[in-house]
């Protein structure tokens, strides 16, 4: 007598599970692909920037010729996104948690105006007038931060009513008055300081240039190795769940704002040191320009996922877009319409990403 007994209808419910697994398994298989490129893309942030700003060089330098990979126009890339690199830094650490922040170009410019009316209007050393600057800087934002974390409001009320707070008191206290450049370069040479030039062969580079790319370096290095950079990733994640794990939610809130604040004062002297005077009416579109950065260059809008290094690559995106359109002499609107496309696109990028990955 054998061991088992076949039931009635047993040999039907058997081949239907060996089809179901059959078909399970050409699924699987056939979105393997897929699967490992957005795999990849979730691990790796900053590739599609990446992938883009190559494609982009290399479209523009069949179009253009050998002229557009000369050292000068390169690094004439890299002093047009200067400024931007260093509030899209800021911005960076701040949608990292989720949050935006509408106030960075304006925290910019009111620093660089404390800087330079203090020196000028008080007479006070220079040095101590760009630690005033800073000073101002990381006040704006620690209001910010705190307006966010402790009162819990959100953070784009908050930093769009800071922006008009900050701007109206930068025009209110300077009387708009800009303070030119020969007067600066004769009694305060040290506020022009990040725009010396450092030429190397063809190549014209800046203080202010090599500045940002060591201080993207060290954020980059701080929010991948250090407990503050995985807090922050861990906020801007699920603040309940880093809560609960023993992040201190609204310590690493407001330190990120102040952060912010602080890179926005230092952009704030890199402005002075790059148009050469300091003007209350200078970076009015730096907040709008520091998200296109941070979108393009991959970070979620969402919060807890992205590189800084992302977002350096989407600002060089933007500045190849603009010199390399320039060069071929078509209309700046075209300029406006790519960028636009490029952040629709990284958007639904970042949507379809996450969307897999759940």
């Amino acid at each position: 007598m054998p061991d088992t007994i076949q039931k009635p209808g047993q040999d039907f419910e058997q081949t239907l599970d060996e089809s179901a697994s059959e078909v399970a398994s050409f699924e699987h298989t056939k979105h393997s692909g897929i699967e490992r490129v957005q795999h990849m893309l979730h691990s790796n942030p900053a590739a599609v920037p990446l992938i883009v700003l190559i494609l982009s060089l290399i479209i523009f330098g069949v179009i253009i010729g050998q002229k557009f990979f000369s050292p000068f126009a390169l690094t004439l890339i890299l002093q047009q996104v200067a400024i931007v690199g260093f509030v899209g830094a800021a911005q960076t650490l701040v949608i990292l948690t989720a949050g935006i922040d509408l106030s960075v170009g304006a925290i910019m410019v009111l620093s660089s105006v404390v800087m330079g009316q203090f020196t000028f209007r008080y007479g006070l050393p220079v040095e101590l007038a760009v630690l005033c600057g800073f000073a101002v800087g990381g006040l704006c934002g620690f209001i910010n931060g705190a307006l966010v974390a402790i009162v819990r409001l959100p953070p784009f009320i908050v930093t769009l009513g800071m922006w008009q707070i900050i701007l109206a008191t930068n025009f209110l206290y300077s009387a708009n008055e800009t303070i030119r450049s020969q007067d600066i370069s004769k009694a305060a040479p040290l506020l022009q300081f990040f725009g010396e030039k450092i030429k190397i062969g063809g190549a014209v580079l800046t203080t202010g240039v090599i500045t940002m790319v060591l201080l993207v370096i060290l954020l980059n290095y701080i929010l991948n190795h250090t407990a503050w950079g995985r807090h922050v990733y861990a906020v801007g994640d699920d603040p309940d769940a880093a809560q609960l794990a023993g992040v201190r939610v609204k310590t690493t809130l407001i330190s990120v704002y102040v952060c912010a604040g602080l890179i926005c004062a230092l952009a704030g002297w890199v402005l002075v040191g790059r148009i050469g005077s300091v003007s209350p009416t200078a970076g009015q579109f730096a907040n709008i320009e520091s998200i296109t950065a941070v979108v393009i260059g991959g970070i979620s809008l969402f919060g807890g996922r992205g590189s800084i290094l992302g977002m350096m690559f989407g600002a060089l995106i933007v500045g190849v877009f603009s010199l390399g359109l320039r060069m071929i002499g078509t209309d700046p609107q075209w300029t406006y319409l790519l960028i636009g496309v490029l952040i629709i696109s990284a958007v639904a990028i970042d949507q379809w990403i996450r969307k897999i990955s759940a």
